[in-house]
């Protein structure tokens, strides 16, 4: 994971993700756009992407952070951005650890 300056696990991952374009790293960033019920991370919550897997920031956490790194290698590729949805509704909830009741929509898209 990449948090930015070594040691400043604060930094905003937005900057990471300027940074990162700056260094001619193919970007991706994931926007938490809508939450129903107890969700881990509010609206506005942020995780970038490169190419590489790296990534900085969060959406949620546990395995709907995973979900969303998969995704983003296709985002990245195709350029095509993604609204994805994760959540109780899903029978994938517990296997990303959104057991608790709680839904989040995150759009993912290609910076640059």
């Amino acid at each position: 994971m990449e948090t930015g300056a070594p040691g400043d696990e604060r930094l905003d991952p937005l900057a990471v993700a300027e940074r990162w374009v700056d260094e001619g790293r193919s970007v991706a960033v994931a926007t938490v756009i809508e939450t129903w019920g107890s969700a881990p991370r509010p609206v506005g919550s942020h995780l970038v992407i490169d190419g590489e897997g790296n990534f900085s920031g969060s959406v949620s956490g546990g395995c709907v952070e995973g979900a969303v790194i998969a995704e983003a290698s296709e985002v990245i590729s195709a350029g095509a951005p993604r609204m994805l949805e994760f959540g109780v509704a899903d029978e994938t909830a517990w296997r990303v650890g959104l057991s608790c009741g709680g839904r989040i929509r995150v759009y993912l898209e290609r910076v640059g």
